[in-house]
């Protein structure tokens, strides 16, 4: 059920209801800045509840971070995850290739001096790399030990890296505390580079060295781990694990205990709101977007509201599917908004599917309501795959995982 449930929530994605217009007046206008899942979401659903939405993306293409991991392991092609606009132009939806700089009292500023005006504006901005966050990573830095948590050339420089390893190299992940885009992310990135070491090179072992000690579907990657991947090593925090410290000339890792050399390593950093929710005024000083859970409008900015990975989304995880489900009920009470509607609060649900091999598959899934500002878990909602699951399990959730993500982009981009 809980599965029916995740497939039928992309599929849904357009189900938003008809705007009553009054007769001469026009469209409502909302910006919708951000072209990701969530971003995209919010413009098709807008355009089909009859807005006028104008979708503001300053890449002419989306990189999906889901599935990039399978990328770094060498078990996808980066073209699976490249996806255009042209989908949301033929839907009726104007797409604007160009980079948000401000979002003024009535209207967004393109870098190019443009003003878009609006009566809403919805931003999408995922997330950035908090560079200042962890001593000896910047830009520079991340070309010698990547991060790849952004997916385009990163992901194929640390492939690369891999590839070109000698086999008996070390390689190096660190993990950040929370919150992050994609909770079980880094996790399934060990798991398959893992499987690409000990295919490729197996002689090679995998150190994970994480600031927290807790972690999504711990005790089922830890199962697996121990069953397939004897050349994986975790370091919880109260273990040792957070890095303090690095240093890319020589790719080292330095924790409060040890210093790690690495021949490959993968630096996933801290990281907050994207830019334009910062220069917008949504962003608190923990760097994320506190929002009202019904609406998802500003806490800090009314008129302004907030979905994705950029927001605090309470017990909601930071990703593509969270993004979703936040940006079609954000564009619903917005079109009622623009009609004079009270919000209503609803039901939000997330699925996190997590590969730990290519025909192994994990997942977790959650109900969310607002309840004191927040949104939080619905009580005896979701579910989790179960341990000591048989192999046909595991590879049929593999398979559910595929199909999500073929669902979900053909619905979002198609």
């Amino acid at each position: 059920m809980r599965r029916r449930l995740a497939l039928g929530a992309s599929l849904g994605l357009l189900a938003a209801p008809a705007l009553a217009l009054a007769q001469g007046t026009g469209k409502p206008k909302v910006v919708v800045v951000g072209g990701g899942f969530a971003g995209a979401t919010a413009a098709r659903t807008l355009h089909a509840a009859g807005v006028a939405v104008t979708l503001v993306e300053a890449s002419a293409e989306y990189m999906s971070c889901p599935f990039s991991n399978a990328v770094i392991a060498g078990l996808r092609e980066m073209s699976a995850q490249r996806f255009g606009y042209d989908g949301l132009k033929r839907a009726g939806v104007t797409v604007v290739h160009q980079r948000a700089v401000a979002v003024e009292e009535r209207a967004v500023r393109l870098a190019d001096g443009t003003a878009l005006p609006f009566d809403r504006v919805v931003l999408a901005p995922g997330v950035d790399l908090n560079w200042a966050a962890l001593p000896g990573y910047d830009p520079a830095a991340a070309e010698r030990l990547p991060h790849a948590w952004k997916a385009g050339p990163q992901t194929l420089l640390l492939r690369d890296q891999l590839r070109a390893m000698p086999d008996g190299g070390l390689v190096v992940m660190s993990v950040p505390a929370n919150p992050y885009r994609c909770p079980p992310g880094p996790y399934e990135r060990a798991s398959l580079v893992a499987h690409y070491l000990k295919q490729n090179k197996p002689r090679s072992k995998l150190l994970v060295l994480d600031a927290k000690d807790q972690f999504s579907k711990q005790r089922l990657f830890e199962q697996a781990w121990a069953a397939l991947y004897p050349n994986l090593e975790y370091v919880s925090r109260s273990a040792g694990g957070q890095v303090t410290e690095v240093d890319a000339a020589t790719r080292s890792f330095k924790t409060n205990f040890e210093k790690h050399v690495a021949a490959v390593g993968n630096v996933i950093p801290p990281q907050q709101a994207g830019e334009i929710a910062r220069l917008a005024g949504v962003a608190d000083r923990s760097g994320w977007c506190p929002v009202d859970p019904v609406s998802f409008e500003s806490r800090l900015r009314p008129g302004v509201h907030v979905v994705g990975d950029a927001c605090i989304g309470g017990a909601m995880p930071k990703s593509a599917f969270a993004a979703n489900a936040q940006a079609r009920a954000c564009a619903q009470v917005v079109a009622g908004l623009l009609q004079g509607e009270a919000p209503s609060p609803t039901k939000l649900l997330n699925t996190c599917y997590s590969l730990v091999a290519p025909e192994y598959g994990i997942s977790i899934a959650g109900v969310y309501q607002p309840a004191n500002g927040l949104l939080s878990d619905v009580p005896g909602a979701g579910g989790i795959s179960p341990l000591n699951a048989d192999a046909s399990f595991r590879a049929q959730e593999a398979q559910y995982a595929e199909g999500w993500f073929a669902t979900i982009t053909h619905a979002v981009f198609g």
